[in-house]
């Protein structure tokens, strides 16, 4: 908001005009029985009081604080919630955070019909087994303050094409790589589309990378669910210990992500108890073994050598680096047995939308010397309960609320994606 003008902070004007006011008093004491005077004397105040007036507004002007709108935290990130962001990006402006906002109903969603396309994992839709509701396919999100550009395929496609788009994480980064490539599989032919390998989709492999061959580019995924590289245990370690995360080196598939256009990062998921100790691994660094760190450390160590590695390898001229943040949860219990799915979004968030994996991609991200921008979902994923797989995956006997139906909140990432991508 914009501050009230203190005229405390102008004393140093004071003796200039002082000085006037004085030149004023001494002709109108001296010459004030003559009308020539009188009408000198006249006019030299009132100039004397507008240039007065411009040196008080200039000052004001320099010294005042900038007029600007305010925008609403959510989870304590703030407007600039990568300052990065802000200089690698013209679609975000310094009143504007398209993921300060909340979900509305908009009928003229879902974006594709996943039984459609060939890239859908039959585990993500939902309605193809057996999901009767639909409701949860017909909400847009709307920011605060400001519009995200309608998805438009044409639009998009053209952008993209020669380019090459990598997707580097876990199973929530290929959630969206698979929900990118049927967005953009509405605007083409199928029969141009395809796998480069001619691999089907499962959640073990390491390299998927769709062609659009009319468009000639590709959409890349590589399952690095750490980024940093797993390894084998040196000798005399504790028998307790049967694997090790070496935090020091980026996962040694790395060097394939280099020459891409657009490079999006995530990774959270597998940085857990029962993903880490509980499966007998433990941290190296420098080739020792750090047994009693912990998991909070450790992520955030990696997330070091990611930013290493980003700003040492990766050309900022042609890659376009983006890092989405930890997509909230709706376990019912800490033990992820529970999990009821809703048929609307939650109407309060408070509880889920921080999290201590976000705040250290945040850190990461704001702390790098090349431009990277965030994709802060975490408090606009948090409304969604009513989005994830629950027991509608192609195994409905073990529930699912980490991962998202598809159509659904993976699609509104990508628009996000393609709105800080479009040339505004």
């Amino acid at each position: 908001m914009v501050s009230k003008l203190d005229l405390s902070s102008f004393g140093h004007l004071k003796p200039s005009v002082m000085k006037l006011l004085n030149l004023g008093k001494f002709l109108s004491g001296n010459y004030n029985k003559s009308w020539g005077f009188q009408t000198f004397n006249s006019l030299l105040l009132g100039v004397s009081l507008i240039c007065f007036f411009i040196v008080i507004g200039s000052s004001y002007f320099y010294m005042s604080p900038a007029v600007e709108t305010v925008v609403e935290n959510i989870g304590n990130v703030n407007a600039n919630v990568n300052s990065n962001s802000n200089k690698s990006s013209d679609f975000l402006s310094n009143s504007c955070n398209v993921f300060d906002g909340k979900w509305v109903v908009d009928e003229s969603y879902p974006l594709y019909n996943a039984s459609q396309c060939p890239f859908s994992e039959r585990g993500f839709n939902c309605l193809a087994n057996g999901r009767r509701d639909k409701g949860y396919l017909k909400w847009r999100w709307n920011p605060k303050n400001c519009d995200i550009p309608r998805f438009d395929v044409n639009v998009i496609l053209e952008m993209l094409r020669g380019k090459r788009i990598v997707f580097v994480g876990d199973s929530l980064s290929r959630t969206q790589w698979e929900s990118m490539i049927c967005m953009l599989m509405t605007g083409v032919d199928s029969k141009s589309v395809y796998e480069v390998n001619g691999n089907q989709i499962t959640k073990q492999i390491r390299y998927l990378g769709v062609r659009f061959r009319s468009f000639n580019f590709t959409v890349e995924f590589y399952r690095s669910v750490f980024l940093v590289q797993p390894g084998p245990v040196r000798r005399r370690a504790p028998k307790r210990v049967k694997t090790v995360l070496k935090l020091d080196q980026l996962d040694d598939i790395s060097k394939e992500w280099i020459d891409s256009d657009i490079l999006i990062f995530n990774s959270g998921h597998w940085w857990t108890t029962t993903k880490i100790f509980d499966m007998g691994c433990y941290f190296q660094i420098g080739g020792r073994m750090k047994l009693g760190m912990s998991i909070s450390n450790a992520f955030r160590t990696a997330l070091a050598t990611w930013r290493s590695w980003v700003e040492s390898e990766v050309n900022p001229n042609r890659t376009r680096v983006f890092f989405r943040t930890f997509e909230s949860t709706h376990w019912s219990s800490g033990a992820r047995q529970n999990c009821k799915v809703t048929k609307q979004p939650l109407s309060k968030i408070s509880r889920r939308q921080k999290s201590s994996i976000s705040d250290a991609i945040i850190d990461a991200v704001n702390n790098i010397s090349i431009p990277v921008t965030l994709l802060h979902v975490t408090p606009m994923s948090a409304f969604r309960s009513d989005a994830h797989v629950g027991a509608w995956s192609d195994n409905p006997s073990v529930p699912d609320c980490s991962h998202w139906c598809l159509p659904g909140v993976p699609d509104m990432w990508n628009e996000l994606l393609f709105s800080f991508l479009l040339p505004y």
